[in-house]
């Protein structure tokens, strides 16, 4: 089997303790060749964990000529122009989230990786996660019946003080935490187009200039209304899941789900009644009818957001470069996602910090 070699731009909470900690232990596919970062103190650590050399700037990867991709976990403000650098300079490249803060960036991203022929991947991973596929699986089913309604909350009480909460560094709740609900949610609205955005955000316990408090409902023609919540002032956080169907409805978080249905077939038999209801003595009633519910479970002990569908992803990398299996999360998915967000943006104008 092939072993990929990669460069891992940064060593914080994401390129350490995400990308690397997968990599460190899944060394038959892949190999880190090559880390970069700013830091001395991460660069020896880095020396250390993976056997690999370390760099002080990205731009030192450029004459190098054993690298199969690049891993962009820089922060999120500098996600466009390395990725686009490093596609410039033949690099195939998997960023992380948030792709980008606008379309107009998605898509001089997107522009660099088709002329220069290489792979632009987003590291979206919340795509793979196991309580996200049980969900698409009960949907798939159809035993829901048509779903009406899709509300996704990502909620809990936090407070927040670090470079991530600043507009000037693409903070804020929605690039940050955003890219994953609004993925899935925009996977199951399924719509090519421009969805219909209603937002409103707020900032409730930050302590920098960029939104903690985001509510955005999604809407298309012949799709369920979907409700994504983000919210750091929730003290009692009840679901991440909460679906609406003709047949029945889901309920859930990321270690347990629940959904309950009735099958049309075994239903009584209704029609409308024009005239005022009565019962077997006259006197009035309400409509009223027993049905067969179904109830189902799933649970699982590993929620696997950083594990299982950290694998899974990285899998969609390797097949995609090894045998030219086209990526399954997509840059123009993304591009979707970042239109959406420039949108929420455009509807919420925040003031900014001097």
């Amino acid at each position: 089997m092939k072993q990929l070699r990669l460069a891992i731009l940064g060593q914080g909470r994401s390129g350490r303790d995400i990308h690397g900690a997968f990599l460190r232990k899944e060394t038959e596919k892949f190999k880190v060749a090559y880390v970069v970062d700013p830091l001395p103190l991460r660069r020896q650590r880095a020396q250390e964990e993976y056997g690999c050399e370390v760099l002080e700037n990205y731009q030192q990867l450029f004459d190098k000529t054993d690298i199969d991709f690049v891993v962009n976990a820089t922060p999120s403000y500098l996600h466009p122009p390395i990725t686009i650098d490093l596609l410039n300079h033949g690099f195939n490249v998997l960023v992380e989230k948030p792709f980008a803060s606008t379309a107009a960036e998605a898509d001089a991203m997107i522009k660099a990786a088709q002329d220069n022929g290489k792979m632009l991947a987003i590291f979206q991973q919340s795509r793979f996660a196991p309580y996200f596929k049980q969900v698409r699986k009960v949907l798939d089913s159809g035993v829901l019946g048509r779903i009406v309604q899709v509300s996704i909350a990502f909620n809990g009480y936090g407070r927040r003080w670090d470079w991530q909460c600043c507009q000037e560094f693409y903070g804020g709740s929605l690039y940050n935490t955003g890219p994953h609900p609004v993925d899935q949610a925009l996977n199951i609205l399924n719509y090519d187009g421009m969805p219909g955005i209603l937002c409103k955000m707020d900032r409730a316990n930050t302590f920098g200039d960029a939104e903690d408090y985001v509510k955005l409902i999604l809407t298309a023609p012949d799709r369920p209304l979907i409700d994504v919540e983000i919210c750091s002032c929730d003290a009692y956080p009840s679901f991440t899941y909460n679906i609406k169907g003709t047949r029945g409805g889901l309920k859930g978080v990321m270690d347990k789900i629940n959904w309950k249905y009735f099958k049309e077939e075994e239903a009584p038999e209704q029609k409308l009644i024009k005239t005022p209801l009565c019962d077997e003595n006259g006197y009035p009633a309400y409509c009223s009818e027993q049905l067969k519910w179904y109830e189902e479970e799933w649970t699982t002990k590993n929620l696997g957001t950083f594990t299982d569908a950290t694998q899974d992803l990285y899998q969609t990398v390797y097949d995609h470069l090894m045998e030219g299996v086209p990526l399954v999360v997509t840059p123009q998915q993304v591009r979707q996602q970042i239109a959406v967000m420039e949108e929420c943006h455009r509807q919420n104008p925040l003031s900014r910090m001097d």
